[in-house]
């Protein structure tokens, strides 16, 4: 694509698989609890700069399983993370681009659990705190700062300046962290997980960032 563009906005929708074995197998102990799924739908916004065939990135994305019912027993895993990633455009063509990435991030997780409550009286919820106590939600949560390596590849539109594309990454932690409580407090003897995921997002971008690039 044409290089000293403007930077641009880019939007993406996409899905990640990952594992967070260490914590499964921990609440597979607790049988009022389900395991957690490996999958996870996405949704980034952020930017793109192309100078010379240069890539250059910045991406929030937020995922949830879309998994979970408050009133059955079931789980959900939620995450926000960021990330910027630098690339080169292989092909020398206005239209088309390849681009290897190599980048950085940070990650946060949230896993959530819910218990089975349709049996719970609510005469009972409203006379004891304990009761009230028992049937919240759990959660615990994690954070991982990230390398990233991907590959990218984006069609210009033929009626605009936006582009159409595919992303496919693999995003790793620095090193295995331990789950924590809701309020972010460390727990004696929590389960560590390292994060290993993969990803592939379709990303759409056009229109320019304000006060960014020539």
């Amino acid at each position: 694509m044409n290089a000293n563009k403007p930077s641009i906005m880019t939007r993406g929708i996409g899905v990640t698989f990952l594992d967070f074995n260490r914590l499964n197998n921990r609440i597979a102990g607790f049988p009022q609890y389900n395991p957690l799924k490996n999958r996870i739908w996405t949704l980034s916004f952020g930017s793109m700069h192309v100078e010379k065939n240069f890539v250059s990135q910045f991406t929030v994305t937020g995922g949830s399983s879309l998994t979970g019912n408050r009133n059955k027993k079931s789980s959900t895993l939620r995450t926000l993370g960021a990330g910027i990633d630098f690339g080169y455009d292989v092909i020398p063509s206005k239209n088309i681009m390849v681009y290897p990435m190599v980048g950085l991030g940070a990650e946060t997780f949230h896993a959530v659990y819910f218990k089975d409550v349709n049996a719970v009286d609510f005469d009972a919820v409203a006379n004891s705190s304990t009761v009230q106590n028992n049937i919240r939600k759990t959660k615990f949560v994690n954070s991982f700062f990230t390398y990233r390596l991907g590959l990218g590849m984006s069609v210009k539109s033929p009626k605009d300046d936006g582009s159409i594309g595919l992303q496919v990454g693999y995003v790793s932690g620095f090193q295995e962290e331990r789950w924590k409580s809701a309020e972010y407090q460390n727990l004696n003897n929590a389960p560590k997980d390292g994060l290993h995921r993969f990803a592939v997002t379709l990303v759409f971008t056009g229109g320019k960032m304000m006060g960014m690039g020539k």
